[in-house]
């Protein structure tokens, strides 16, 4: 999943260019490469898809090269993430039948990928002949109020996978004290929004909690792979309800499971998460550049890769980033307003 705004990290991130398509962490790779990147053990190239919004896919094309053009699923308008998967869900069943996905954003990092790799195969295994839906839950390492939760039973594990356990409840984004208890506890999960099924099981799902979502995907089924594909879907796509996969279908099944993971995971939502998973020097700045000198300064996040040399003293807890002609000072604490800042 491509198509969203993400431009949290403005000024390196806007509208016409959201965070999926940066080099965010100085790689020379971009988020979308990188997530791409560690599917290639598990998955064949031609078996990976880009659902993104039409306008970006030019983008997508350029920085996956290799990937076939009629991989990337273009919408004409934003829908959330329900019509998102019920779209490429429908339209790798007319291709096989008889798939098993995994459906990810694209703008997340992952630290240890071969645990990723290993947890992604076994939740793979699972879902290849049973009508289950798993979901990643990823260990809490602190009260995030940024993420939604997953409340699991760990009282009884899956007879098939003993890593696998039933999901009691999703919960919505809390506020600190609750994300506090949660965190308390060993059975409460970040949610990931990394879900892994049989192609068969979504198309039932949503043929049952979304009725009227799945009847325009299934009358699609003539045009899918066909010159005429993307003109049907411009035509009925924003029909579809503006509703997330969570409420769409996740709250609703019977079958789901969770698996705890723990591979290092952040869906980078703020620059504060980037400071934390970056690598800090003795006085707990992180630097994303080439020339850039800190002086008499703490607790900064420094990205400023284009190559200009960059002198800093006497900073404590501030972000500085530049994109092309924009230069961002900013207080990590008050970096919700760099939205508003960016409108301006």
């Amino acid at each position: 999943m491509a198509g969203g705004v993400g431009s949290r990290f403005w000024p390196m991130s806007t509208e016409q260019r959201p965070k999926q398509f940066i080099d965010v962490l100085g790689t020379g790779k971009t988020l979308l490469q990188m997530t791409v990147e560690r599917f290639g053990s598990l998955v064949q190239p031609e078996n990976i898809w880009v659902v993104t919004n039409a306008k970006y896919a030019d983008i997508v094309s350029e920085q996956l090269p290799d990937m076939p053009r009629g991989n990337i699923l273009c919408e004409p308008c934003r829908r959330n993430t329900a019509p998102c998967i019920a779209y490429v869900s429908w339209r790798i069943k007319s291709k096989d039948p008889k798939a098993n996905i995994v459906v990810t954003p694209s703008d997340h990092i992952v630290m240890n990928v071969q645990e990723f790799q290993r947890v992604i195969s076994e939740c793979m295994a699972f879902t290849e002949d049973s009508d289950a839906i798993v979901t990643l839950g990823m260990k809490p390492t602190r009260p995030e109020t940024g993420y939604g939760y997953i409340q699991a039973d760990l009282s009884t594990s899956s007879l098939r996978n003993k890593q696998l356990f039933r999901v009691d409840s999703f919960r919505e984004k809390p506020d600190l004290e609750t994300a506090q208890q949660y965190i308390k506890k060993n059975n409460y999960f970040w949610n990931a929004g990394i879900f892994i099924w049989n192609v068969s099981t979504i198309v039932n799902a949503f043929r049952v909690y979304q009725p009227r979502m799945s009847k325009i995907f299934e009358s699609l089924l003539p045009v899918y792979g066909t010159p005429k594909e993307q003109q049907v879907i411009n035509e009925q796509f924003p029909k579809c309800e503006n509703i997330s996969v969570d409420y769409a279908i996740m709250e609703k099944a019977e079958e789901i499971f969770v698996c705890p993971a723990d591979f290092g995971w952040s869906d980078l939502g703020t620059w504060g998460s980037l400071l934390s998973l970056s690598k800090h020097d003795l006085y707990g700045n992180a630097t994303i550049g080439q020339d850039i000198s800190l002086f008499e300064t703490h607790n900064c996040i420094v990205h400023t890769t284009q190559e200009r040399r960059v002198v800093i003293q006497g900073l404590d807890g501030y972000i500085v980033a530049e994109n092309d002609d924009t230069l961002l000072i900013c207080k990590l604490s008050e970096e919700q307003r760099i939205k508003q800042f960016s409108e301006n």
